[in-house]
């Protein structure tokens, strides 16, 4: 049955706006014509109330803890699947054949070189530059190496987009381990054919030409882990941005660039390198965490790596990523004060009514700093992990625009509150 229309009342006008719902019973309404109806916008700070498109790719409940690629619960796609699969699905909206992830993964593990001549571009910024402005810089550069796929023609981009999805997904990991050997001044390290996608990027981050760094199967399976579920989730800051870019026509590389760039901002990418620094202030001030806990109570302290602004509940991937945590912890066997500050403060929240009663548990942020600090991947370069993984979601959702025959080029509306006219005085009369 026809959902009846929405009926808003404005200066003794009554407008009808469609509803909208889609298939988890989202419902919107729909004012695309309102404004050419009645001249007025609706006002959104922050978008949060607002639906800037349709899309299959991921489902977020956040009241009820929910989170699903093309349909698949997260929590049977960590238990069940791996990064490489799962980057198929939430790029193609279906898991693949046998033969299908075949082809898919060996196009992956063997793209991770890059040209030679890139290497020099590393030369060129200073040892302070900051890992997501090298990653950014280089994405929009890897596309300069190949110029059938950049022509910001969408019918041409798109004939490309499996073989550019594909060095996408690989030569990131090569580009983020290239940029952190170069800023410490160690020899490059190419990869090796035999290892996984999360062994070969931290053997070209770790090892040394003498010695290859011993990969341990449980800090490999949480660094994929980390990647798969971060793998997209809905239109956050960086999605949103590859969109808004991708809808003026431009091409993968760039788009992936630009949400590089948004990902970058501490409100959104940088959640978990916000934790360990947390610790560190807190293990700097001789705390063991109970004084910090305790000036939470009062208002006077913030804890990083509690809660979420979509999730009401349990963060779901927390829960995911926290048994591998305690994996990795116990294979490595790091001596660290900040991970015993670290599980004081998780045990607080997680039997403390006042972080009970705010939803204040433990989200992946939380763990995942964990894991990479543990790893030995450092605090700054926290983030570019964080877009290794999500890597596959701007992939899909730049499909989805570059796909959409109708798609207009996103342009939001504004309320002007500056000066009204004015007029111009001489510099001789001022």
């Amino acid at each position: 049955m026809p959902q009846a229309p929405a009926k808003l009342s404005i200066e003794d006008k009554v407008y009808e706006l469609p509803v909208i719902i889609g298939t988890e019973n989202e419902k919107a309404v729909d004012i695309r014509n309102l404004r050419a109806q009645s001249g007025f916008i609706a006002y959104d700070d922050g978008y949060a109330n607002t639906g800037a498109c349709e899309s299959a790719v991921t489902y977020i409940d956040g009241d009820a803890g929910i989170l699903r690629y093309r349909g698949y619960p997260i929590e049977e796609l960590a238990e069940k699947s791996y990064f490489i699969e799962t980057a198929f699905l939430v790029i193609y909206g279906r898991l693949p054949g046998a033969s299908e992830l075949t082809s898919f993964r060996s196009k992956i593990l063997g793209s991770a070189l890059i040209h030679e001549g890139m290497r020099s571009h590393f030369a060129g910024f200073p040892a302070t530059a900051h890992p997501m402005a090298v990653l950014s810089s280089m994405l929009n550069t890897l596309g300069c190496y190949y110029p059938e796929m950049v022509t910001n023609d969408r019918e041409n981009d798109l004939a490309h987009l499996d073989t550019a999805a594909t060095m996408l997904l690989s030569k990131v990991r090569t580009l983020t381990a290239m940029a952190f050997r170069v800023r410490n001044g160690l020899p490059i390290v190419y990869p090796k054919p035999a290892y996984n996608y999360s062994e070969n990027f931290l053997h070209m981050m770790f090892s040394q030409p003498y010695a290859d760094y011993p990969v341990h199967p449980d800090v490999a399976k949480a660094l994929d882990l980390i990647f798969l579920l971060h793998a997209d989730h809905e239109q956050n800051c960086s999605t949103s941005t590859v969109r808004m870019v991708a809808s003026g026509g431009a091409n993968l590389f760039a788009s992936a660039s630009a949400g590089v760039c948004a990902l970058w901002g501490p409100l959104h990418g940088g959640a978990n390198q916000a934790v360990i620094e947390m610790l560190e202030k807190i293990h700097a001030d001789g705390d063991d965490g109970t004084r910090f806990i305790q000036a939470c109570h009062e208002g006077k302290g913030k804890l990083m790596g509690f809660g979420h602004r979509v999730y009401k509940n349990y963060d779901p991937r927390a829960k995911i990523i926290k048994a591998q945590c305690d994996k990795v912890l116990a294979a490595l066997g790091r001596k660290d004060p900040l991970l015993d500050i670290a599980r004081k403060l998780e045990e607080r929240a997680l039997s403390d009514d006042y972080f009970k009663s705010r939803n204040l548990y433990p989200n992946v942020d939380f763990y995942s700093g964990i894991i990479l600090r543990a790893i030995g991947i450092p605090t700054d370069m926290f983030t570019v992990i964080f877009a290794i993984g999500r890597m596959p979601g701007w992939i899909a959702q730049w499909k989805e625009i570059a796909e959409n025959p109708k798609q207009k080029i996103h342009r939001p509306r504004q309320i002007y509150t500056g000066e009204t006219l004015r007029k111009y005085v001489p510099i001789a009369q001022r």
